[in-house]
């Protein structure tokens, strides 16, 4: 590429308002997952879940109804999208004193549920019948916090050796940014949260740091060649030089996460739907989350 079609792109001139703009998405993200909470799935919260599929037409407020019949008047009732005869059932269980009893009220639960949606609608379909029990489902809910933090540590760690103390800490700040954001907007439209998405949440903390760690290299190697030259030039230089590669890469990824998200259905578009928020923030946040840090420390170091 020549110097003529080389881009340049002054992106550090908008640092400021970027960073800005990254902070408050940040603090809006976390108050709604501490205010409105995450709307967790049978696999964190536990009890059973039913997806059953109507030859007529049923609307969900004829299910709720229904379920306030059979005695779950706190059962929640979703309907698939693009589906308009199919809903899933979610229904909490209580714990028994012990785990055999706890299971004995799990499979009367389901037995009960089965015979009466079927003595309703006799020609409903049972497509799927998932059940998780309440200990179970808070020790999964426990190992996804924790495998997300130990990611995030050891990322700290790999990123500290590998390059130094400038880059670390914009690498986990940009990881933390985007895994906190992609569970704000599902806290903000109580999309279901459960072993999927934790999933994919650490999959976005994985694509975002690839991204990262390469616009890092070629900062660390510009600053080696342009020795001398503000920091904010350098990294600008290094942005414009990786812009297409980021640009390929992240939409490739995201016209395949798209097809995903459009014709896959079930717990697989709520998976696509985490991806697609996490590709757009993992390019953004490489860029305008991790790029400014190391302009920070470079200021606090000097």
């Amino acid at each position: 590429m020549t110097k003529k079609d080389q881009v340049d792109i002054n992106f550090t001139k908008w640092i400021g308002f970027w960073g800005g703009f990254s902070i408050l998405l940040t603090i809006i993200s976390l108050v709604l997952i501490f205010t409105k909470g995450l709307n967790y799935g049978i696999d964190f919260s536990g009890g059973t879940e039913i997806q059953v599929k109507f030859t007529d037409v049923v609307s969900i407020d004829q299910v709720r109804s229904f379920t306030k019949e059979i005695g779950f008047s706190d059962a929640v009732v979703q309907q698939f999208s693009g589906e308009s005869n199919e809903y899933l059932i979610r229904v909490q269980v209580r714990q028994g004193a012990t785990e055999k009893e706890t299971n004995e009220i799990l499979l009367k639960t389901i037995e009960s549920t089965k015979n009466a949606i079927m003595a309703k609608w006799p020609t409903a379909e049972i497509r799927r019948i998932d059940t998780v029990g309440p200990q179970v489902g808070s020790q999964l809910k426990r190992n996804g916090v924790l495998a997300a933090f130990y990611s995030i540590l050891c990322i700290l760690i790999y990123v500290g050796l590998r390059f130094d103390y400038k880059f670390a800490p914009g690498a986990v700040i940009c990881l933390f940014h985007d895994a906190v954001v992609t569970l704000g907007v599902f806290s903000l439209l109580q999309k279901e949260v459960n072993i999927q998405i934790m999933a994919a949440v650490l999959t976005i903390i994985g694509y975002s740091l690839n991204d990262t760690i390469i616009i890092f290299d070629r900062i660390r190697e510009s600053l080696a060649s342009f020795k001398g030259r503000p920091i904010k030039d350098v990294i600008n230089r290094s942005i414009n030089d990786m812009l297409n590669r980021t640009i390929l890469t992240s939409f490739t990824t995201l016209l395949a996460t798209l097809c995903l998200y459009l014709y896959a259905g079930g717990v697989i578009e709520d998976f696509a739907f985490a991806m697609l928020i996490g590709i757009i923030l993992g390019t953004y946040s490489s860029i305008y989350v991790a790029s400014p840090f190391i302009i920070i420390l470079d200021k606090f170091k000097r």
